[in-house]
């Protein structure tokens, strides 16, 4: 299989994503069972820039979405530098501002959804 196929592209995609999931899903669970959620450094972000009540937010639930907005973002912009083939500089440089970008988008977008849900539950 060639490097720059498309289906190894893919599952290097998918082997990362799956990985980077794992990875961060067990070691922010066991937080969360030894009652240590303010330590979750994404949790503590999002809640303080929507202004969300802590104690109306389920961290079990909300972790699994965390995670994987957390490997698609590492994921992805692993993926999409490993494809570029140009200098190192231009593909860390590409790769730090679609890091930033992705994760400020999908981070807002998680932090309205929850802010919405929670203006229906009040």
């Amino acid at each position: 299989m060639d490097i720059n196929s498309p289906t190894f592209t893919l599952w290097f995609f998918i082997i990362l994503f799956v990985l980077v999931f794992l990875i961060e899903y067990i070691y922010d669970s066991r937080k969360i069972r030894k009652k240590k959620m303010d330590t979750i450094m994404i949790t503590s972000y999002v809640i303080n820039k929507f202004k969300l009540d802590k104690t109306k937010i389920n961290y079990k639930k909300e972790l699994k979405w965390m995670c994987l907005i957390n490997s698609f973002i590492i994921a992805g912009v692993s993926t999409v530098v490993s494809c570029i083939d140009t200098y190192i500089i231009l593909q860390l440089g590409i790769g730090f501002v679609l890091l930033f970008l992705l994760i400020y988008a999908l981070y807002e977008i998680y932090g309205r959804h929850l802010k919405k849900i929670q203006r229906r539950d009040e």
